[in-house]
């Protein structure tokens, strides 16, 4: 990981890797540099992911998969704010995310910015894509 102090770390229902791995495929500059998982928990369960770490175009991330009876539930009250160089990407972004998950508002102009839209994904997190 770089130097950057405060990471976003997501927590989620058994679908981190998946999540994972679909957001390093839509972003630019983006890798996965750890992936831990659980052999075996109390339950008899394995494959759990434990902790695992990943870049979205120059930014690092952590995730884990968390059982569903202490998982916190998502909000869109935080989400991921990305600042689209264009509107290729801003359209890259919005149809990847969109896809399977809920569109809160837009795309559409606000103000002076050409196209904002706000997105629940398919793994229940929300995303803030904004192109100036």
């Amino acid at each position: 990981m770089s130097g950057q102090r405060i990471v976003p770390f997501l927590t989620l229902p058994g679908t981190a890797e998946e999540a994972m791995h679909f957001y390093v495929s839509i972003f630019p500059n983006s890798s996965v540099t750890s992936l831990t998982k659980i052999d075996e928990d109390e339950h008899g369960e394995g494959g759990r992911v434990i902790n695992e770490q990943f870049v979205l175009n120059g930014q690092d991330f952590m995730a884990m998969d968390m059982e569903e009876d202490f998982l916190p539930d998502m909000t869109w009250a935080v989400s991921l704010y990305v600042d689209c160089e264009d509107e290729a990407s801003f359209d890259n972004y919005f149809d990847s995310l969109s896809a399977d998950g809920v569109v809160m508002m837009g795309p559409e102009a606000v103000g002076e910015l050409r196209a904002v839209a706000w997105v629940t994904d398919q793994f229940g997190v929300t995303w803030q894509l904004v192109w100036k």
